[in-house]
């Protein structure tokens, strides 16, 4: 039910109606309405749902052999930045404008603070500085965004993520860029 919750809400934004997730998903809208409780109860389960897809991204991208610091920052990027089906999924589950209006939900704001605290502290324990996780992890939010409305080719991606992966290493940017 989630998965066709989340189809919904790409294709028609905040303003989905239980009717339509539930018709989306094949039950009806009282099988629906038990398993969930309400339409809020519901995007709250699809949030934080949303939120440990991505990191299960981000952790398949983890290169166990990189033994240096910016190691769960590159799965980051890898996960961003990646070119592949995979990545337009977690591109979708991240993208603030496909989003837009459940955050305005009450009980969705303490699951989307409790999701940047976590990030924040995996990516603190990563060794790098905290201003260099700010460059490189923003950096690649918005190639994934300009990615989903289309503005990036394969190419571009995958030459701006060699160069947040050099960033997200302690050292210096090669030059020239």
């Amino acid at each position: 039910m989630l998965d066709a919750a989340v189809q919904v809400i790409l294709d028609k934004g905040a303003a989905v109606t239980l009717a339509q997730v539930a018709a989306a998903a094949g039950v009806s809208k009282s099988g629906l309405i038990h398993h969930f409780g309400s339409r809020d109860q519901l995007v709250v389960a699809l949030v934080e749902d949303t939120h440990e897809r991505f990191r299960e991204t981000v952790r398949s991208h983890l290169d166990l052999s990189e033994n240096y610091p910016g190691k769960m920052l590159r799965a980051y990027v890898r996960a961003l930045c990646a070119g592949s089906a995979e990545a337009a999924t977690a591109r979708d589950f991240t993208s603030a404008p496909m989003w837009g209006g459940l955050y305005t939900i009450p009980a969705v704001a303490p699951v989307m603070e409790e999701n940047a605290a976590w990030w924040e502290e995996q990516l603190a324990l990563d060794g790098i500085s905290p201003e260099r996780i700010l460059i490189v992890r923003r950096a690649a939010e918005g190639i994934a965004m300009a990615a989903v409305y289309g503005e990036q080719d394969e190419s571009s991606i995958s030459t701006a993520r060699d160069l947040l992966l050099e960033l997200a290493s302690e050292g210096t940017f090669r030059a020239p860029l």
